[in-house]
């Protein structure tokens, strides 16, 4: 049962109020709204740091993922799930991002993590992403990017509750 979403103006102050909480500091930077890497390539233009994809999957034990990792990567689902020891991978419901992460589709992103409890969702990170600086993410929609260092980025998924999973993403070739 998918819970009833927020307006994106609610769910992005609520970030921006959590990450002041824990002293981080970010910079938002409006866009119109993107669902694909390719369309948020088309208009970032000059916006510097690390940019992503993120994934909402989940396991036939009905385990959810949230994996964050480089955009430029292409992850391969089947080589990723082996090497966790989980069944095969599928991209979750648009009921269950809104029921879990508390973001419509094309909102995916790691911020969500504010929603998701760790009983809930299980995250993943790309182990080069770490080495980018600052990091990019939709702040809960999907029309806006925000900047985060990356040192302030591992404390926000830590202050949530989720030690994420920093690895090797496996990849197609």
């Amino acid at each position: 049962m998918s819970r009833t979403l927020r307006p994106p103006y609610e769910r992005e102050a609520e970030l921006v109020r959590r990450l002041g909480a824990l002293g981080i500091s970010c910079a938002t930077h409006a866009h119109a709204p993107v669902f694909t890497v390719e369309e948020a390539q088309a208009l970032r233009g000059a916006l510097p740091g690390g940019h992503t994809k993120n994934l909402f999957l989940r396991d036939r034990g009905q385990t959810f993922w949230l994996v964050v990792l480089r955009e430029d990567l292409r992850v391969d689902l089947n080589g990723l799930a082996r090497t966790l020891g989980v069944s095969r991978f599928s991209f979750a419901t648009p009921g269950a991002l809104e029921e879990k992460l508390g973001v419509p589709p094309g909102s995916v992103t790691p911020f969500a993590l504010i929603n998701a409890t760790t009983d809930q969702v299980r995250v993943i990170l790309d182990e080069g992403l770490l080495d980018l600086d600052p990091l990019n993410f939709h702040p809960l929609r999907n029309d806006r990017t925000t900047a985060i260092a990356t040192t302030d980025f591992l404390r926000f998924v830590r202050a949530c509750g989720h030690e994420p999973l920093i690895m090797a993403i496996p990849q197609r070739p």
